[in-house]
């Protein structure tokens, strides 16, 4: 591909093909860049015997992670407003796949939590901001939520096909945890190098990608801070997530009070953890964008999810019902994913304006992945007090999360109507919109 360092691009200067291989980078980019941290999610037992640590150790490495990235998403959309979507995502691979292949080494336990902790540096604090502003940047605005929508699509085919990959290696050395592991994570660094060189190559230089106001500061984030249908975004989108991540408790619930086989609960959760995504991203995104709003879909999609979570409830626990509650664990991974899937797209909503939208986005990450720090431990603690009856307590909290997500999207609209009220029916420059943001923030949040 020929290009020309100097010129800077705007989507329509590029070819359709380019363009969506730019969503490829970052849909199926972030359903790679992040299995080395969650193998455990899969290859539990060979992770802990080839590492040599207890449950708790493997719990600690993916929690210091998590800790980690809740620190640097902020961090995260000052980068991405003040550097290249393809100096970041191309050091942020190729960074990651040094350690990656470092990891492949099997060190002692605590260079482990080193090379955790290093990686929430390559794929937050660098690689992140690209993933959700190389997609705005490669599609007009109006398109962000159904683009978005696609792009986990992507994550979810990529993290299947990774998956399958990396089951199929493990499967050749069943007597050899070690050497399963060190291959499966020399594959994964290769790939992921792979996809830094692509990136650098396919990337170009974007219009308006660079906030060339100030040096680095908190100017951005504070402007994306005071705007009131950022806030509520974000908090929604907190909900939004806690509701997706309660979801994987459900294996446990099928297995323990429906007697649910391992081969189905396997074929569920693969499902639920990859397969779903292939329609739900894009379907969810579809569905906002002929909406017009996310914030309408997000509400929609929630109802749907306390309604299924009412019937986890009520339904009676029984082996005769498993094949229903497998049905329906489905139908609540289609929703809780699709809305996962778009939760940012409100960004879009309430005009944010390009030249914030990498701040914008650190603080929607910030809010919004919290649940990742707390959500494990605390129902695992309600599984341990409680025993079975703890899934009731779960999916009342989940209903509250989902209802608490439904006033934060209804939040929004109120003040996307807002913006619309105001005259010239809000369809301001992007320059103008933030002025006019403050003058109504205020009664926005009245």
């Amino acid at each position: 591909m020929n290009r020309t360092e100097n010129i800077e691009k705007d989507y329509s200067d590029l070819k359709v093909a380019h363009r969506w291989l730019l969503l490829i980078l970052a849909g199926a980019g972030s359903g790679i860049i992040y299995t080395p941290l969650y193998l455990k999610n899969i290859f539990y037992d060979p992770l802990i015997e080839a590492i040599g640590c207890t449950n708790t150790d493997l719990g600690a490495l993916v929690g210091i992670f998590s800790i980690m990235a809740v620190i640097l998403y902020l961090p995260s959309g000052l980068v991405a407003d003040r550097v290249r979507m393809r100096t970041l995502y191309s050091v942020g691979m190729v960074s990651t796949a040094v350690i990656v292949f470092w990891y492949a080494t099997l060190p002692s336990l605590f260079w482990i939590y080193v090379i955790f902790v290093a990686m929430a540096f390559t794929t937050i604090l660098i690689w992140w901001g690209a993933r959700l502003k190389l997609v705005r940047l490669a599609f007009p605005e109006n398109e962000y939520s159904s683009k978005v929508g696609m792009s986990y699509s992507l994550y979810g085919l990529a993290g299947l096909l990774v998956g399958l990959v990396n089951t199929a290696i493990i499967s050749a050395f069943p007597n050899d945890p070690v050497m399963a592991l060190r291959v499966v994570l020399v594959f994964l660094g290769a790939l992921i190098l792979v996809l830094g060189i692509l990136g650098y190559i396919f990337i170009p230089h974007f219009k308006g990608e660079i906030n060339k106001e100030s040096k680095l500061d908190i100017k951005g984030m504070v402007e994306a801070i005071k705007n009131p249908g950022v806030l509520w975004g974000a908090v929604g989108m907190l909900f939004i997530y806690a509701v997706y991540q309660g979801l994987t408790y459900t294996t446990p619930f099928m297995t323990g009070l429906f007697a649910a086989p391992l081969a189905l609960v396997s074929v569920i959760g693969l499902i639920r953890n990859y397969g779903i995504g292939l329609l739900a991203g894009p379907i969810s995104g579809w569905t906002a964008k002929k909406m017009g709003s996310a914030s309408k879909a997000l509400i929609g999609f929630l109802i749907i999810s306390i309604a299924v979570l009412f019937i986890f409830l009520v339904l009676p626990r029984n082996p005769g019902m498993v094949i229903p509650v497998s049905v329906l664990v489905c139908v609540m991974a289609f929703f809780a994913y699709g809305g996962y899937s778009i939760a940012t797209s409100t960004i879009t909503e309430v005009k944010v304006p390009l030249r914030i939208f990498g701040s914008a986005a650190g603080l929607y990450s910030l809010i919004g992945f919290l649940p990742d720090t707390f959500i494990h431990t605390w129902f695992g603690s309600i599984l341990d007090a409680q025993g079975d009856a703890g899934y009731n307590t779960m999916f009342i909290i989940l209903i509250v999360s989902a209802v608490i997500g439904i006033f934060c999207m209804f939040m929004v609209r109120r003040y996307v109507r807002k913006l619309q009220n105001q005259p010239g029916d809000g369809r301001k420059g992007e320059d103008e919109i933030p002025e006019e943001n403050e003058k109504i923030a205020a009664e926005a949040t009245k």
